[in-house]
């Protein structure tokens, strides 16, 4: 049995990327083989593959497979699992081999080993499911550093991207009121998640010299969180998840509560929190979407079809 998938040979740029015909992986023990229906993109994914030093960081070799999340249903389940049945709708992460008709996952594994898997709660489409992963849980771990409720003001910078989207909704959930930094164009998208948007670049301390920040979420570079230390804002509510600053801790989402993505995946169901989608792309477009998603100017998620 053939399946397909995103592999590349050398790292680099979405030019690095193509579809390829492979043997189809099979289920070990205490594994799930899951046909994939969709596969969310996030900007990990190519930076991990973006050169062979970054590639090494992260425990990657050459051939590599791309992407992280996944949403599909089992179709082979290895011996000693317990919990999933062929035919059980599915998501979670692969780490950097996602993008492809077959992955296999721990049946019992999480994000920071490699690979999860969950179960998709009615209600939740496959394209939606698959942008859970990655996002949720990052969003999840930089929440839980600043730990925001009621009469906070958090300040979310990118809070326009994947990661934004769940991080904006969740501190509204809290009860705290959010500001959102983005482009202009933006504004309007920010608006929706629940944010106040405020452009992002120079003059950004004095936009907020009156919003009375009290705790913040770099979700970009450092902006924010130098911003938020002008603020007086202290550094143990802010966090960043791309940066790194002494005296700031850093967000990961490998660090989430196990609960959280499934809580998560629970109020998208429940349409407590949406997953705006920017994009779909057939995987025969995975250069043009990667090239999309690392533009940075993505108001949503990006989702690949297989």
């Amino acid at each position: 049995m053939t399946s397909h998938a995103v592999l590349l040979d050398s790292f680099g740029g979405p030019e690095v990327l193509d579809v390829r015909e492979v043997p189809a992986p099979e289920a070990g023990p205490g594994q799930l083989r899951v046909r994939v229906a969709a596969a969310g993109l996030n900007p990990m994914d190519w930076f991990m593959t973006s050169d062979a030093a970054t590639a090494a960081r992260f425990g990657l070799s050459l051939p590599c497979g791309f992407g992280s999340d996944y949403a599909g249903i089992v179709d082979q389940v290895g011996d000693g699992v317990t919990g999933f049945a062929v035919g059980d709708r599915v998501f979670g992460c692969a780490i950097s081999r996602s993008i492809a008709d077959h992955v296999v996952v721990d049946a019992a594994g999480r994000v920071a080993a490699g690979s999860d898997v969950h179960h998709t709660p009615d209600g939740v489409d496959d394209r939606t499911a698959a942008t859970l992963g990655i996002a949720g849980c990052t969003a999840a771990a930089a929440l839980a550093v600043v730990n925001p409720g009621p009469g906070d003001t958090v300040l979310v910078g990118g809070a326009g991207g994947g990661v934004g989207v769940f991080t904006v909704q969740l501190a509204r959930r809290a009860g705290a009121r959010v500001i959102g930094t983005g482009s202009a164009t933006s504004a309007d998208a920010l608006r929706a998640l629940g944010a106040e948007p405020v452009v992002y670049g120079d003059g950004l301390v004095s936009r907020l010299r009156d919003a009375g920040v009290t705790a913040a979420i770099d979700l970009y570079g450092t902006e924010t969180v130098l911003a938020a230390r002008e603020l007086g804002v202290p550094d143990e509510r802010i966090t960043t998840i791309a940066g790194q600053i002494d005296g700031i801790t850093s967000a990961n989402g490998a660090n989430a509560a196990p609960s959280a993505i499934e809580e998560i995946a629970r109020l998208v169901a429940a349409g407590e929190v949406r997953v705006p989608i920017e994009a779909t792309y057939p995987v025969e477009q995975i250069r043009t979407a990667v090239e999309l998603q690392a533009g940075r100017h993505v108001h949503g998620k990006i989702v690949i079809d297989l």
